[in-house]
This record gives C-alpha cells, structure tokens and sequence, in this order.
C-alpha cells in the first residue's frame, strides 16, 4: 500500500501546479487538477452523446492523461520549443511496482497517440475544457481569447468535440444561472 500513498501524494499534486500557458495569455488561472477534472467531465458527458464507445476506457484515459505532469510539470507550446519531455520515463518511474501501473502507461500511451475512439474524444476534451476556460475569460473582458479560439477549436477531431465547441461558443457562460433569474 506504501506505493499506492506514494502515487495518490504525487496526484495529489496536481492541485498545488498551474497550468503554465495562462501567463502567457494574461488572464486566468487553473490547476493542472482542475483541468482534469473538467476533462474527466466532458468525457462523461461524450461517453452518453456516443453509446458505441467504451466509457470506461475514455473516462479512466481522461483521468490520467497529464499525471506525468506531476513529475514533468505543465509545458506550454513555447516551453516545448526549448525543454524535452522524457514523459515515458516519468509515467515508467510513477507506476513502477503497481500492479496497475501497466495500465496506466498503457492509458497514457493510447492518449498521446490519438488513433482510437476513445483517445480522439479525450483529446478533443482536453481541448474543450480549455475552451471552456477560454471563453470565460473572453466573455468577462479578456482580449488575448480572441486569437487563440482559433486556434484551439481547430484542434478538435470528432464531430461531438466539434458541436460541443460551437454550443460552447454560441453560449454565454453565465447562462446557465442567469437564465431563470427571479427574486
């Protein structure tokens, strides 16, 4: 159970780490955590929206998908230019001596490659949540969101990731609790 604690402490690091590409976008703020748990969530979400794909596997590859990131940080596209990464090593070293650490590499490695289902709409949810976070921030004044929607939504590869991000976009993101607004 020692290494069991040992990986539930490095997860649970993940709250205490930012994701590194809001500096460069001057606004906003998130965990690397809390940005996996939208993740997670969206892929709840598809696993209703496509009954064929094995909602298990997507939902347990979204939970995964950057815990390396505990040992590697979060590296944005400017990092990435000038820092290499030894991911394999870091989830290698993460899972060693657990007797699912094989499938947890075999998650991430399913992931990162992108070729199935359920690796494209976990991607594609990994884009979504920060879409999601990207559109907050534009809809409260943020200018920079401007120039990287773009970007992001053509990221996506399913056609659910695709009409999520355009219900997303057409939706103000109050509107959820303004909607039935009385009092």
């Amino acid at each position: 159970m020692t290494q069991i604690a040992d990986l539930l402490f490095e997860v649970r690091m993940l709250k205490d780490l930012d994701r590194s590409g809001y500096a460069f976008l001057g606004a906003g703020r998130e965990s690397i955590a809390e940005h996996s748990f939208t993740t997670v969530f969206i892929c709840f979400t598809m696993a209703r929206l496509e009954p064929d794909v094995d909602s298990e596997k997507l939902l347990s590859m979204a939970l995964v998908h950057d815990i390396p990131e505990a040992r590697t940080n979060d590296l944005n596209y400017v990092h990435k230019k000038y820092n290499t990464v030894d991911e394999a090593k870091a989830v290698a070293h993460m899972t060693q001596g657990l007797a699912f650490g094989k499938d947890i590499q075999t998650l991430i490695e399913e992931f990162n490659r992108g070729e199935t289902k359920e690796a494209m709409l976990a991607r594609d949810a990994d884009q979504l949540s920060f879409i999601l976070e990207l559109k907050k921030l534009k809809d409260t004044g943020a200018l920079s969101p401007d120039s990287w929607l773009p970007l992001v939504t053509a990221r996506l590869k399913t056609e659910v990731g695709k009409q999520m991000a355009r219900e997303i976009l057409d939706t103000p993101w109050d509107q959820w609790w303004t909607r039935d607004y009385s009092e």
